[in-house]
């Protein structure tokens, strides 16, 4: 039988770690800071660096380090892999984004952070909608929040729900998911770092609503919370803070034009989103399909038209 000595000696070696917690904290720092560039930094050079960091992380786990410390370092990578996959999808690499969103999804389960693991269905939920997917949007959205009820995450995917239902033509459970998602944002408290991507904002709401109203030709309620959208989304010195939410925001006020008549407002907004630089070009196309069809169902021999279809075809395509 093994001294007592012995036993101690144990102990004190498993309280050991190569990871001091200063280091630790300052691994954090680069994890957020890359969280909070999502909106801006143009999609290469996120998912480099992303990655990168990411391998500094898988280092770390083959150094000797506490349970505690093991943990914080499978989080640290839980949430870089969520970044990653989210960028890796942006640029309609679904593959490796859904490799990756299985990696967070994992890293998440064997740290048991139940948010990481939410967020994982949450981008389901994303990787659904855009597809075409919405009752698998709808079961991942209840999925996730089974996993982190009171969370923020579960507001977002309370979102995500609602979007799949204004597709899908049920204004009711359209209204009860928006609902549902605005009672818990206002139960919490409110967000120190609204730029972390993984943060959900109360601003977000308008631009839930805008969607779900635009998809079910409420085109007054679409249009003031596309309004809104932009606003909130424009920085005092007219840089965009959130210019992905703005490129949506621009394309809902260009369907509305288009089915008031207005061609060349519809036009003229559905082309300023497309210049926006920093794009999610999945649930761009996604948006853009709204006001592609509204166009050829009532501008089809329009020169606008035409114009306007293949430039969201390059956007398609990947093209410059």
């Amino acid at each position: 039988m093994p001294s007592s000595d012995s036993t101690l000696d144990l102990v004190e070696r498993i309280r050991r770690s190569d990871l001091d917690r200063a280091s630790l904290d300052t691994l954090t720092i680069p994890v957020e800071r890359l969280c909070s560039e999502y909106a801006f930094m143009p999609s290469a050079d996120l998912r480099r660096e992303g990655q990168t960091w990411m391998a500094k992380l898988v280092q770390l786990l083959d150094a000797r380090l506490t349970l505690a410390h093991h943990r914080e370092v499978l989080v640290l990578a839980g949430w870089l892999a969520l970044l990653v996959g989210c960028v890796e999808y942006d640029t309609k690499d679904v593959r490796a984004a859904e490799a990756t969103r299985r990696a967070a999804a994992s890293l998440g389960q064997e740290a048991g952070h139940p948010a990481i693991m939410a967020w994982a269905q949450e981008m389901t939920c994303w990787f659904a909608l855009t597809q075409g997917r919405y009752r698998q949007v709808i079961e991942a959205a209840r999925a996730g929040r089974a996993m982190a009820p009171n969370e923020a995450v579960s507001v977002q995917l309370a979102g995500q729900e609602a979007k799949a239902w204004a597709r899908m033509g049920d204004r009711r459970q359209v209204e009860l998911a928006l609902e549902r998602g605005r009672v818990l944002m206002e139960s919490l408290p409110y967000p120190d770092n609204l730029d972390n991507h993984f943060t959900v904002d109360p601003d977000k709401f308008d631009f839930y609503a805008m969607d779900c109203h635009r998809r079910v030709g409420e085109d007054a309620m679409a249009t003031m919370h596309a309004h809104e959208v932009i606003r909130k989304s424009t920085a005092p010195n007219g840089s965009l803070r959130s210019p992905m939410r703005a490129a949506e925001a621009h394309t809902t006020l260009a369907v509305a034009s288009a089915r008031a008549g207005d061609l060349d407002g519809a036009i003229e907004a559905g082309t300023a989103a497309l210049e926006i630089p920093r794009q999610s070009v999945p649930s761009l196309l996604m948006v853009t399909g709204d006001l592609v069809t509204e166009l050829r169902q009532r501008y089809a021999r329009e020169p606008g038209t035409s114009a306007y279809v293949e430039r969201i075809s390059v956007v398609g395509t990947g093209g410059d």
